[in-house]
């Protein structure tokens, strides 16, 4: 692991603010980090206020969007919501779909099937568009590059309103309006915001044009949140002030589908991050495993019983798919050391039944383990269908596009992306990738990093330290949980592996310590997880320097603060 400290910002500033505010210089630090250098800009991070989102009608195409929209409400035409498979996509149609049928009835929902459609819009979905008279499309989530798609609905009369975030190609989709923050020519003053986030603002505008109080909107930003959180978008800006809110409805007051959900895992306030792990994966496990329309209907029944028993099957897919992608993991990994492909600088692997709903989890366990741009292929109909992830820093969509000639259909971001090819051009795409990357992947890259924000005195974390701190919540990329570097600590010899042992022979593979630190030898807990090889190395050690986050710790209603190791290094 690098450890990379995050540059010390203008003392002058820091100390000005940490007066303003009556805070430790620490905790002013941290937010000059984050570009909260005024008290005023420290006011509005510190109570996102909804009144800050932007007018929906700076995004190109939103008046072209909601005239459509109205129209076909006064024509009395059918509509269709038509959204991708995952979170982003579900959370999307769901929203869209339980807005627009609180204004008019002749409203349906489509997802398409991930294994005999795939990505984004289908030509099976506008078919079935057309055999139900469904004259427009609201695609969420999906449709920038689908030129061919909707010029196909096209003749078929049938419109389509593209709600995307992913990035454009050349040309765009010859839509009625296509709604994307990231094209070159909408100056909306936001361009990170989810699929779902961008048909949030549609809805808003709609709301806006019909007088509706906004306040009708916020039980919307339940699932809003499940977007901006599972879809890992920066949480600054808007996704920032619609996930601390949309969070507020989940604890208060969530829709029937997610309380299911909740009354599952028993937990009785949740965090941003217990959304990614928890809310998330069963969300997206529908997709994955059977339909994504389970998990539509899951978050659109208001019946709660109903809900409860969508949950229950919902929460038996999750439990499927983790069986298997553990799995899929270990085939990979035996594949590529058998293919002696360990020393490449990318990982490239393919079966013909692997199963395509948990391949991009497959291409992140691997990264865990052989850290560089992965890729894992499966068959589908009669092509070859891949996840791609990549490492911090690396863009593994220009890498895709630099090897576009080998490729039918790709999409996505910076650090996962989606692709399809021919079988035939397998073995000449893995080399162009692989080329690709050997020459642009920059050698520091080749080895993950903690990025520290700040050194501190484990003396100054307290109780007082930690309340402020989780007020920077919530947490995700552009606003990530402060990491802490502490030195000159002593671990008092207790320390110990702990966790579940798989087989007979095995140690647990984590490390609970207690640390002494200071004159008064004061004692702190701290947990590693994956860190339990580090035992032996400590206790052979004088002293060892830390890298954590802060965590509070309940037990037998006693509270104290936790450190969450993330490395150690040893002074030997």
């Amino acid at each position: 692991m690098r450890w990379i400290l995050k540059p010390t910002p203008n003392t002058k500033i820091v100390n000005s603010l940490a007066t303003s505010l009556g805070v430790d210089a620490v905790l002013s630090q941290l937010l000059v980090q984050r570009g909260v250098d005024t008290f005023e800009k420290a006011k509005s991070f510190f109570r996102p206020n909804l009144e800050e989102l932007h007018n929906p009608f700076l995004m190109k195409g939103m008046e072209e969007a909601v005239n459509r929209i109205f129209q076909a409400i006064e024509n009395d035409e059918n509509i269709m919501v038509y959204g991708d498979y995952d979170v982003d996509g579900t959370t999307a149609v769901a929203l869209m779909s339980t807005y627009l049928l609180s204004l008019y009835s002749n409203v349906v929902t489509y997802i398409p099937d991930r294994y005999a459609e795939g990505y984004g819009i289908s030509y099976q979905g506008i078919d079935f568009a057309d055999d139900n008279n469904i004259t427009l499309i609201i695609a969420l989530d999906c449709g920038i590059k689908a030129i061919d798609k909707v010029a196909y609905a096209k003749e078929k009369n049938i419109d389509f309103i593209i709600c995307d975030h992913h990035r454009p190609g050349a040309t765009v989709p010859n839509a009625v309006a296509v709604l994307d923050p990231k094209q070159e020519d909408c100056h909306y003053p936001y361009d990170e915001l989810s699929g779902c986030g961008v048909g949030f603002k549609l809805i808003q505008a709609i709301a806006q044009i019909q007088e509706q109080p906004f306040s009708e909107l916020i039980p919307y930003l339940d699932i809003l949140a499940i977007s901006i959180a599972a879809d890992i978008v920066p949480m600054d800006g808007e996704n920032r002030i619609l996930a601390y809110h949309g969070l507020k409805v989940i604890n208060s007051n969530p829709r029937p589908g997610i309380k299911a959900i909740l009354e599952q895992v028993q937990k009785e306030e949740l965090t941003i991050t217990d959304v990614v792990f928890i809310i998330a994966p069963r969300i997206n496990a529908a997709g994955r495993m059977k339909q994504g329309i389970h998990a539509v209907e899951l978050m659109t029944e208001q019946d709660f019983n109903l809900a409860k028993k969508y949950a229950r099957e919902i929460d038996q897919y999750n439990a499927d798919r983790k069986e298997l992608d553990k799995k899929i993991t270990d085939e990979a990994l035996q594949q590529i050391r058998e293919n002696k492909e360990e020393q490449n600088s990318t990982n490239v692997v393919f079966c013909e039944t692997w199963h395509k709903g948990v391949i991009g989890i497959v291409a992140s366990r691997l990264i865990e383990t052989y850290y560089k741009p992965t890729l894992v292929f499966t068959k589908s109909g009669n092509k070859l269908a891949a996840s791609a992830r990549s490492v911090k820093g690396f863009d593994v969509y220009n890498a895709l596009e630099a090897c576009s000639e080998h490729i039918e259909q790709f999409g996505g971001h910076k650090y996962a992306a989606g692709l399809t090819l021919l079988p035939e051009n397998y073995q000449a795409f893995k080399a162009a990738f692989e080329k690709v990357v050997k020459e642009t992947l920059p050698e520091k890259l080749k080895t993950p990093e903690i990025v520290i924000d700040a050194e501190v005195d484990l003396i100054d974390l307290n109780s007082k330290f930690y309340r402020i701190l989780s007020q920077f919540a919530p947490f995700g990329p552009a606003n990530m949980k402060p990491v802490f570097k502490a030195t000159a600590l002593r671990d008092n010899g207790y320390g110990k592996r702990i966790g579940k042992v798989e087989k007979e022979g095995d140690l647990p593979e984590h490390l609970r310590l207690n640390i002494v630190y200071g004159a008064d030898d004061k004692t702190y807990n701290a947990i590693g997880f994956g860190m339990g090889d580090k035992l032996e190395q400590l206790q052979n050690a004088e002293t060892f320097e830390a890298t954590f986050t802060l965590e509070e710790n309940n037990w037998n209603g006693y509270t104290s603060l936790q450190l969450m190791l993330k490395d150690l290094k040893t002074n030997q």
